[in-house]
């Protein structure tokens, strides 16, 4: 098994699975990779048992995220925005891998992509990947069983595959007045809901009744209002207004409050919150005729111009957090990297800059961490790790002199101490 901590592919994983798998732990949906619809199937060691094997010094970090913002801040209606940088090699792939398997562990709806895959520039592309990585349906079903415990009955004792008001038909309680009730508790709900947009909990409405069985929603119609909340063009509006629903469609203006409206919906359905990782940032400002997307001028400010925006707005979303994550390079280009967007940039630097690693800080330089946490007993555990993962090409571990070269290297070279300890274990297994 090669190992690549290049962070340049998220094809490859420093656990054996893709960049788009971690979606598989705790019974959740399959996680799909943007150019796929074969779902990830199942693995044994989980990805998360998989991801601890390799979380030696990051932990430093991770533990923290997962304690001070997952368990408590997100978790408690907060919201974040987090930016990850670092040289090539320094392990920033691996630790937004992490942190979705980390998510997910505690229960939020986790996603991840590489903007390789998604166009960055228009929100509405971003809000698409998202919900369709979420499971709707399944946030749906969490509400439904809310509801019948708010009327007074166990969700437990529906059987599986009936109605709710199959399940009341049943012992002759499907009156008027328990179908009344049903239609009061969806309003309160959803229409009440002052974190929904209008259209969007009309949506979730009937598509929860449908679950329960009342108010009836055929199958044709169900599927169009998901294609309307995935934001499908394809689908005319007019075929939504016999169901006496008159919406407009999903943009990349009122995208972001939809994505609001989706976060609710996840967290109404029983779960802690939404945890959204983007990979890749850098490729706004490369000039490869191998990337599969190309970004002009105008689509990179628009795309900085959308990250503004989100900022700006992330205060009116409960439950939410995002990380992105890129190369140093998107800094230090101040031509077309973060810098020559002014708006941006203003609200993401770090404007003081300790000595010690500020593990609150909303830029987080991987260079920085390694040179504080990583030790050169650090160094030796983390090619452990790597040697136990590889155990088919028979890896050796680093011994501490070649950990005392690896941190000497990471102090001047281009490469981070991740990929510098892959790199000499290669050499020496070549050299065996």
């Amino acid at each position: 098994m090669n190992l690549d901590f290049s962070d340049k592919n998220n094809t490859g994983s420093p656990y054996g699975m893709t960049f788009a798998d971690a979606g598989a732990e705790n019974g959740a949906a399959p996680i799909q990779n943007a150019s796929s619809s074969v779902p990830f199937e199942d693995q044994t060691p989980s990805p998360l048992d998989s991801a601890r094997q390799l979380t030696c010094g990051i932990d430093f970090l991770t533990d923290f995220w997962k304690e001070k913002y997952l368990q408590e801040y997100i978790k408690n209606g907060g919201s974040k925005i987090k930016f990850i940088t670092g040289r090539t090699g320094s392990g920033k792939s691996h630790f937004l891998r992490l942190m979705t398997a980390i998510a997910q562990n505690e229960h939020y709806k986790a996603v991840q992509f590489s903007a390789k895959n998604i166009w960055m520039h228009d929100f509405k592309e971003i809000y698409k990947e998202i919900f369709l990585q979420c499971g709707i349906m399944e946030c749906l079903e969490g509400i439904s069983r809310h509801l019948i415990r708010e009327m007074g009955y166990d969700p437990d004792e529906v059987s599986d595959g009936m109605r709710f008001i199959d399940y009341l038909s049943e012992h002759g309680q499907a009156d008027a007045l328990t179908r009344r009730e049903i239609r009061t508790q969806l309003k309160h709900i959803f229409l009440e809901n002052p974190m929904l947009d209008n259209n969007f909990a009309l949506a979730c409405s009937m598509l929860t009744g449908s679950i329960l069985g009342y108010p009836v929603l055929e199958e044709q119609n169900r599927n169009l209002l998901l294609a309307w909340l995935e934001g499908d063009r394809t689908i005319k509006l007019s075929q939504l207004r016999a169901l006496d629903f008159y919406p407009s469609r999903i943009t990349k203006y009122n995208a972001r409050h939809m994505l609001r409206s989706l976060t609710e919906i996840i967290h109404l359905g029983g779960y802690s919150g939404l945890f959204i990782a983007i990979d890749d940032l850098e490729i706004l400002i490369s000039r490869s005729s191998l990337e599969p997307v190309h970004y002009t001028k105008m689509k990179r400010e628009d795309t900085y111009e959308s990250i503004r925006q989100l900022i700006d707005d992330i205060d009116s979303m409960k439950h939410i957090m995002f990380v992105y994550g890129f190369d140093r390079e998107l800094i230090d280009n101040e031509n077309a990297g973060l810098k020559s967007y002014q708006a941006l940039w203003m609200r993401i630097q770090n404007e003081i800059v300790g000595e010690r690693f500020n593990r609150f800080s909303d830029m987080v330089d991987l260079d920085r961490l390694a040179v504080q946490e990583y030790t050169p007993d650090v160094i030796v555990s983390i090619s452990r790790s790597l040697a136990e993962l590889q155990k088919n090409v028979q890896a050796a571990p680093l011994d501490r002199e070649a950990a005392e070269e690896v941190a000497a290297q990471a102090r001047t070279g281009a490469i981070g101490i991740p990929q510098l300890i892959q790199n000499i274990m290669q050499e020496v297994r070549m050299d065996v």
